[in-house]
C-alpha cells in the first residue's frame, strides 16, 4: 500500500501538483478497494468492453479507463497501467478531439475508420490482453482474441452503418449516429466497471444488432471492404 501512495504522489509531482502523504495514502486505499472488485468475471467483463468499445472509439477508450485509473475509480490491472501515464493520457486526449470532429463529417468519418482498421482491431485485442498481463498468459491470449473479435465486430458494424448514412445528403443521421457511439463507449466502459454480469447481457443484445445490422446492410459493407481493398493497393504500388 505504501508503494502505490508513493507512485500516487511521484505521478502528481510529474503534473505539478503537490500533495500531502494523506491525501495520497486515501487515493491509494480507494483503489485498493477497486482491485478487489475486479474478480474473473469483472476482469472478463474489462477485456471484453475494451475490445468492443476500441472498435467505435479507440482513443476515448484509452483516455477513459486511463483517467479511472488516475481518479482511483478502477484499480488496473498491471498490464494496463500504463493508460495513467501522463504521456499517454495527454496523446490520447488529443487525439480523442480529433476523432470527435472528424467522426461527425460525412465521408470523412468513413475515410477515417477506414484508415483506423489496421489500428482499432490490434489495439483492442492489446488492451483486453493487458487486462491479465503476463502472470496469467493463458488468459492473456484468450483475452485477446476475444478482444480483437469483438474490436473487429463493432468496427464493421460502425462502417457499414456510416456507409448507408452517407449516402443520405442531410448530416443529421450521421451526427446522430457519432454522438450515440460516443455515449455507447462511455456506456460500455462503465458497465463493465460496475456491473460486470449486467455488461455480459448487454454484450449479448449488442452481438445480436451487430449481426442483424450487418445481415441487412450487407451491400454496404461489401461497398466498404471495397474501399479498404483499393486504399490497401494503393498502398502496396506506392510503396
Amino acid at each position: 500500500m505504501d508503494a502505490l501512495w508513493l507512485q500516487i504522489v511521484q505521478w502528481l509531482h510529474t503534473l505539478g501538483l503537490h500533495v500531502d502523504a494523506d491525501t495520497a495514502r486515501t487515493v491509494a486505499q480507494g483503489a485498493a478497494r477497486a482491485t478487489a472488485q475486479l474478480d474473473m468475471p469483472g476482469l472478463l467483463a474489462l477485456a471484453a468492453a475494451l475490445g468492443w468499445a476500441s472498435g467505435f472509439r479507440l482513443y476515448a477508450v484509452v483516455f477513459l479507463v486511463g483517467m479511472m485509473g488516475v481518479a482511483g475509480w478502477i484499480a488496473l490491472p498491471p498490464g494496463l497501467a500504463v493508460l495513467q501515464n501522463p504521456a499517454v493520457l495527454v496523446a490520447s486526449g488529443c487525439m480523442l478531439l480529433v476523432e470527435f470532429f472528424a467522426d461527425k463529417v460525412p465521408w470523412l468519418d468513413s475515410a477515417w475508420d477506414a484508415v483506423h482498421a489496421f489500428i482499432r482491431v490490434p489495439a483492442g485485442a492489446v488492451l483486453a490482453a493487458g487486462v491479465f498481463g503476463a502472470d496469467n498468459a493463458a488468459m492473456a491470449v484468450v483475452a485477446g482474441l476475444l478482444g480483437g473479435s469483438l474490436s473487429a465486430t463493432a468496427l464493421a458494424t460502425k462502417m457499414t452503418t456510416r456507409a448507408a448514412a452517407n449516402t443520405s445528403p442531410e448530416p443529421f443521421s450521421n451526427w446522430g449516429l457519432s454522438f450515440f457511439e460516443d455515449g455507447l463507449v462511455v456506456a460500455v466502459v462503465w458497465l463493465a466497471t460496475q456491473h460486470p454480469v449486467a455488461f455480459g447481457i448487454a454484450l449479448v443484445v449488442m452481438l445480436i444488432v451487430s449481426a442483424l445490422l450487418l445481415v441487412v446492410l450487407f451491400k454496404f459493407l461489401r461497398a466498404v471492404l471495397r474501399r479498404i481493398s483499393s486504399l490497401v493497393s494503393g498502398s502496396a504500388k506506392v510503396a
